[in-house]
């Protein structure tokens, strides 16, 4: 069975943009103590940023001179980043167009489809969605990787004849890592908050030692030092921008999310503690730098972040910093997650087999497929890149793809949802279409030198995700062609079968039409229970669905009854669970006497296929490896009948 995707659902009713209606829940405890939670799990990809964005600026490719002007003028544009693209972009803006409470790209892009799904470019939004997700899954396998690369390499601080084992050491901590999710993060996050609480704290001291060393920094606050390093270096510069960048990796995972702690609490945590900590550290790091021997100062590059500590507090630093890559990995991990389990219920990827790992926390799931494949992927990433410097090459390119997705998605909310004056919306939408253009594009040079890997992997992605997309839609077509009404069939099969004691649930993809496992069922076996409910699920283009609004039945007559239960698209399709809430259909639903009848269907080659040859392979490889529909539906296991057909597409 097929899920609904957003702009084939009924649309929900509308809220006022930035409105708290949504079914999740917030509630759970003060403002402050989600405020923070969100510390420990959202922040730790931009707050491990510290470990290498400065670095990276200075030793990238473009190698820039090491002197009070481009100091200044890096700090500058880390501050003005930070200020425009988290503070404004994502936090003030973005993070007010929830779709019920939720955020993400995935979240927004069915937030703008219920609006405009109907209008010529409502699939151009749909794609631009789906090309951020795609480029999504490249970062979450190199955020991972070049986190805990960096924080393993502090070692070498410490002792430099630790060098050779830093891969095995990083690999290590990383296998461990994605060994650990199938069973969950429930009790592991718990300790996440008070470490990274500690970790921020910690640096944001380390940094105010520094700038007290050397308060001439604070100049770096006046945009005017980022003026004169572009007017200094232009082109210099302009690359520059493709490692200033790297402090705000993880601008995205801020507003995705947003769901779990609600808007308020993070921007509490945000605005209170983690933007003043960064600053502090990013500061500290320009103050020690600019205030050193020029002798000193290119040994001291590799790697200022540890430098800043005293020599007897670096090895400690270097524990906490590992255990603040582990937590942010956790969370990229998570997200990734998270972001499939939402893909799956808007018909973007097959059903995959999802188990959840807390019987009183719905988002915390688990999903083997995904968790493997970022561990091989992390570990060639690790093993092909060596170190963080290479890696961080690679980094950039998915991180503004996605920004500057975001950003387009954001003109289309302003103009097209939100309603803003044209006078106020197109200042706001050319400024960050300019910030984050500017750092895409400054980080297209990388492509040869590591940028190629998330590209690829984007581009894979994407091709899966409407491959299934499009595969699916052509097959409901199909299938509605040569639909028989489901009037007509049950006024001719009640005389021409036998009726037998129980309840038959037939699952079917769309809610018109009898579904083939019935006519398979009525040929070959020629009975029917004494009442037959033919049952559709769709997912709404909301992450959660009022359980009111959850059943919708409707009598056929002759014991025949179509049923539709609806769930949004962060919610389990638990249909056991849902059956509960039928009652005007024959009366309650005894599992040990109802059977639910699928259908699997097999591709044919058609002489008019509705997509390239070799995408419809993709599709039939796909459709085969997904997971049963008695899985994703949580059916039980001894009373699901599996019936065959064909279908060309």
């Amino acid at each position: 069975m097929s899920q609904a995707t957003a702009d084939t659902v009924e649309p929900t009713p509308e809220g006022v943009p930035g409105s708290q209606q949504h079914g999740g829940d917030h509630g759970k405890g003060s403002k402050a103590t989600l405020a923070l939670g969100a510390v420990g799990v959202v922040f730790g990809d931009i707050g491990t940023s510290p470990l290498y964005a400065f670095r990276e600026t200075f030793l990238g490719s473009h190698s820039l001179a090491i002197d009070t002007l481009h100091i200044y003028g890096v700090v500058s544009l880390i501050f003005w980043s930070m200020t425009l693209i988290v503070s404004i972009q994502y936090v003030s803006i973005l993070m007010r167009a929830d779709n019920k409470g939720q955020g993400g790209t995935l979240a927004l892009v069915a937030l703008l489809t219920r609006h405009i799904g109907g209008s010529g470019y409502g699939w151009i939004t749909i794609l631009l969605g789906v090309f951020a997700t795609a480029l999504f899954y490249g970062d979450s396998m190199i955020t991972p990787a070049i986190s805990v690369l960096s924080a393993v390499e502090g070692l070498t601080v410490v002792n430099a004849g630790l060098q050779p084992l830093v891969i095995p050491i990083a690999l290590v901590l990383l296998v461990g890592l994605f060994l650990i999710q199938k069973r969950g993060t429930a009790t592991v996050g718990k300790l996440f908050a008070p470490i990274m609480i500690v970790y921020f704290a910690v640096i944001a001291v380390l940094g105010t030692i520094q700038i007290f060393q050397n308060p001439y920094i604070l100049q770096a606050l006046n945009p005017i030092w980022a003026v004169r390093f572009f007017i200094a270096d232009g082109p210099i510069a302009f690359l520059a921008l493709g490692s200033v960048v790297l402090a705000v990796t993880g601008s995205e995972a801020l507003y995705s999310d947003m769901g779990h702690f609600g808007r308020g609490p993070m921007r509490l945590s945000w605005f209170g503690f983690v933007m003043p900590c960064l600053l502090l550290n990013y500061f500290g790091q320009g103050a020690m730098i600019a205030a050193m021997d020029p002798a000193e100062t290119a040994a001291a590059m590799e790697s200022p972040f540890f430098i800043m500590a005293p020599e007897y507090l670096r090895l400690p630093l270097v524990f906490l910093a590992t255990a603040a890559t582990f937590i942010a990995s956790q969370a990229v991990i998570s997200g990734a997650f998270s972001i499939t389990h939402q893909a799956i219920q808007l018909g973007f990827i097959p059903r995959l087999s999802t188990e959840h790992t807390s019987a009183s926390e719905q988002g915390q799931i688990y999903i083997p497929f995904v968790n493997n494949a970022l561990m091989v992927s992390v570990i060639l990433l690790v093993l092909m890149f060596q170190s963080s410097s290479n890696l961080a090459a690679a980094y950039g390119i998915a991180v503004t793809g996605a920004m500057f997705i975001d950003t387009m998605l954001m003109g289309v909310l302003l103009f097209a949802v939100w309603k803003w004056k044209w006078w106020f919306a197109l200042p706001v939408f050319v400024l960050f279409l300019f910030v984050d253009g500017a750092y895409f594009a400054a980080n297209l040079p990388k492509v040869p030198d590591g940028g190629w890997f998330p590209l690829l992997i984007g581009a894979i992605a994407f091709t899966l995700l409407t491959t299934w997309a499009k595969g699916r839609k052509l097959m409901r077509e199909r299938m509605s062609e040569v639909a028989l009404p489901i009037e007509i069939f049950a006024k001719s099969a009640k005389n021409s079968a036998t009726r037998v004691p129980g309840t038959a649930i037939f699952m079917a993809s769309q809610t018109a039409g009898v579904p083939s496992a019935l006519l398979h069922n009525i040929k070959h076996n020629k009975v029917l229970h004494e009442r037959v409910i033919i049952l559709t699920v769709l997912i709404d283009d909301s992450p959660y669905v009022d359980p009111n609004r959850r059943c919708e039945l409707e009598d056929l007559g002759d014991g025949f009854y179509r049923a539709v239960l609806h769930y949004g698209f962060m919610e389990e399709t638990d249909v056991p669970q849902g059956l509960k809430s039928m009652t005007r259909c024959g009366g309650e639903f005894d599992m040990m006497h109802t059977s639910f009848f699928l259908s699997r269907q097999t591709l044919l080659p058609s002489a008019n296929p509705g997509m390239m040859l070799w995408r419809e392979k993709i599709f039939a490889w796909m459709l085969r490896n997904a997971a049963t529909a008695m899985d994703f539906f949580r059916l039980p296991t001894n009373r699901v009948v599996e019936l065959g057909s064909q279908v060309e597409i």
